[in-house]
């Protein structure tokens, strides 16, 4: 839901301070709108989506009624958004700071995950949790009873076909699970390294390795891989230097 940009807030409002109503302010209203739209295809509320993106961008911590106020959000909505996106890992409460006479506990503001690789992992293991396991577990069901049907009529040729694609297609998700499971489980700064020396190898590159890879027996890469895994970062290094001139000597 796209919106005006809104100057509502008296100079007493949570920090002390009136919503920006700039061309910084339209911009990240912007942002948040089409943030908005873009997290239905990630599985989020386009409510949280657009709280998000709207913290995200003003890089402070903000009270509900702040971000109610600049997204056009009501009450119940912008609170649910808040509680959401905390559920979601994207979002932290933190205490609002008190203003000098301020009588009553400190209030409660909202505040981005500052760093994007940490929010990035926690939203996707968020979504292997609440859509990658469920499917997966309805596959299994349907291949497993399709496997019983299967051994009942085995003349049926059509559950036979059925079966046997059921099989290899429980095979794709697993891996394609297994491989998107890894993500969360890296520390944020070990993703973004990782994903940066990718960022540094030519395309041409990883797929030249990757077809060398799939060419070579299971037998003989396993270990390898197994081997290099267990080494102490100068082991890896000395193996490394070592590997590259053998290659380098192979390839002549």
């Amino acid at each position: 839901m796209a919106t005006e940009p809104v100057d509502l807030l008296p100079p007493s409002g949570g920090y002390g301070e009136r919503p920006p109503a700039g061309r910084a302010e339209a911009i990240r209203r912007r942002l948040a709108d089409a943030w908005g739209e873009m997290g239905a295809a990630w599985g989020v509320a386009p409510a949280v989506a657009r709280v998000h993106a709207y913290l995200m961008t003003r890089q402070q911590p903000l009270t509900e009624r702040e971000v109610r106020e600049a997204l056009g959000l009501s009450h119940r909505a912008a609170s649910l958004a808040l509680a959401e996106a905390g559920q979601w890992g994207i979002v932290e409460r933190v205490p609002e700071p008190r203003r000098v006479g301020r009588r009553g506990p400190a209030g409660v503001a909202y505040s981005a995950v500052g760093d994007h690789w940490q929010w990035f992992g926690r939203v996707v293991a968020e979504r292997k949790v609440r859509e990658g396991d469920p499917i997966i577990a309805v596959i299994e069901r349907t291949a497993a009873e399709t496997e019983r049907e299967a051994a009942r009529y085995p003349d049926d040729l059509e559950l036979q076909e059925l079966k046997a694609w059921l099989s290899s297609f429980v095979i794709f998700v697993r891996l394609f699970d297994r491989a998107i499971g890894l993500v969360p489980d890296l520390e944020p700064r070990q993703l973004e390294r990782a994903l940066n020396l990718l960022a540094e190898v030519p395309d041409e590159t990883l797929l030249r390795l990757v077809r060398l890879l799939t060419t070579l027996p299971n037998e003989e890469v396993l270990p390898l891989i197994n081997s290099l895994s267990r080494l102490s970062p100068e082991g890896a290094r000395r193996a490394t230097r070592l590997m590259s001139g053998v290659v380098r000597t192979i390839s002549r």
